[in-house]
């Protein structure tokens, strides 16, 4: 038996046989108890009772320090000498001090009268109770729930910045396009006289030529040849089932759903216009864009740029707003060192817009890793019919019945390529 228990029932049998000479007394006496017999006889049957709720929670205490010292030896702790005072109660502890002892040193009996001043020395508590037990100070904390929700990130989205962006309200939308055209202007002398040229037909092709007159002065003639495109709105679409319960229970949800839907579209619109391969309901994207220019590695990434640069120049009479470069090459550009062993681009420290041949260049996770995407970005057109909007409904399915909501994110656009020869695909790994 603990030192403790022993302690309360010697208590227990100090209140219990006040309380009996007391009532004793009256009785023998053949009268009621007087006021101060009954204080008395009141205090001691309180005291008495609180001595055996004290008793009850110390073998309480004590089973739950068996039920560790027994766990701890079954799990083959070397030393264990601690256990015991990790697990008691904050009341073991306190009553089994010094201090508190010898506080109650002046109280032989282990009666306390009533109108006695006591206070103990501190009692030193430390270490007692433990957050990370359920069976200590654990079981009553509850953790905090904020409202930060922490997603897993988002790629940066760039290429919508560098395209023009216009507004439709068709679902389709038109617009002409140069095929060829024949630069024929050149110096013309001035006519010496005023016969007019002939014409011949050609009886098997049906085709005419024309011969100029020996006195001149005929001005040469140019050619255009144009082509009507068609851009079709198309559209781009996720949703998400989720409780009527959910949306009423979690202020946020409703709008954390609509930005997460709203972004994953945005993704997908850009991937879409750089890599759409224009099958079924895809868009053409820049990369599959019939006429676009493409340029072979040679050398090396700064080589083949500067030539694709020449290129739109030279071909796609254009000069190049940015270079498309995958996250993993745009590293190895700023990487790249000199024969001294010095950064190209100004190493760590360098700020400003990274550019090759004051080309700027734009990093985008939907770029092809190993090429480059080097262009005029403004004769790439979006047309926006229906921006993104958010709509829900319990109409899907059975949702009405099951108390459920379809969140759907959605956008309506149309994408083309005005001059493919203003785009380069430039090879720039070996």
């Amino acid at each position: 038996m603990s030192t403790r228990i022993t302690m309360l029932k010697e208590r227990a049998e100090a209140e219990s046989k006040t309380a009996r000479e007391v009532a004793q007394k009256a009785a023998d006496e053949g009268r009621e108890m007087t006021e101060d017999e009954r204080h008395t006889y009141q205090v001691s049957m309180k005291s008495l009772g609180d001595v055996l709720e004290g008793i009850k929670a110390v073998k309480s205490d004590e089973a739950v320090m068996a039920q560790a010292q027994e766990f701890a030896d079954s799990v083959g702790v070397a030393s264990t000498p601690d256990v015991k005072a990790r697990v008691r109660s904050l009341g073991v502890t306190v009553v089994e001090s010094p201090e508190f002892k010898s506080m109650l040193g002046g109280f032989p009996d282990g009666r306390i009268p009533a109108q006695s001043r006591v206070q103990s020395a501190p009692i030193a508590v430390k270490a007692l109770f433990t957050g990370a037990s359920s069976t200590s100070a654990g079981a009553f904390v509850v953790n905090e729930r904020t409202d930060i929700v922490e997603f897993l990130g988002r790629k940066p989205l760039t290429l919508r910045n560098l395209v023009s962006n216009r507004r439709t309200t068709s679902d389709a939308v038109e617009f002409v396009q140069e095929s060829s055209h024949t630069n024929a202007a050149a110096v013309v002398a001035e006519a010496t006289s005023a016969a007019a040229r002939t014409a011949a037909a050609n009886t098997s092709t049906g085709a005419v030529t024309f011969t100029n007159a020996s006195g001149g002065g005929y001005k040469p003639e140019g050619s255009w040849a144009f082509a009507v495109v068609t851009a079709n709105v198309k559209t781009i679409a996720e949703w998400v089932p989720v409780t009527k319960r959910a949306l009423a229970d979690v202020a946020q949800l409703e709008g954390l759903i609509n930005d997460q839907l709203s972004a994953d579209v945005a993704e997908a619109e850009e991937n879409q216009l750089l890599n759409g391969d224009g099958s079924g309901e895809n868009f053409t994207g820049i990369a599959n864009t019939s006429g676009i220019q493409t340029q072979a590695f040679a050398t090396d990434i700064f080589t083949s740029v500067r030539k694709g640069i020449t290129k739109l120049r030279t071909v796609g009479r254009v000069n190049p707003t940015a270079i498309l470069m995958n996250p993993a090459d745009a590293e190895a550009v700023d990487l790249t060192k000199d024969g001294n062993n010095q950064y190209y681009y100004g190493g760590p420290s360098a700020i400003g817009q990274r550019t090759l041949w004051g080309v700027p260049v734009i990093e985008s996770e939907s770029q092809t890793s190993g090429f480059a995407t080097l262009g005029d970005f403004t004769k790439a057109v979006v047309w926006d019919r229906e921006q993104t909007t958010v709509t829900m409904t319990d109409s899907h399915s059975d949702f009405f019945v099951r108390n459920l909501v379809a969140v759907l994110a959605e956008e309506r656009l149309a994408f083309g390529v005005t001059r493919p020869t203003a785009f380069c695909t430039v090879d720039i790994v070996a």
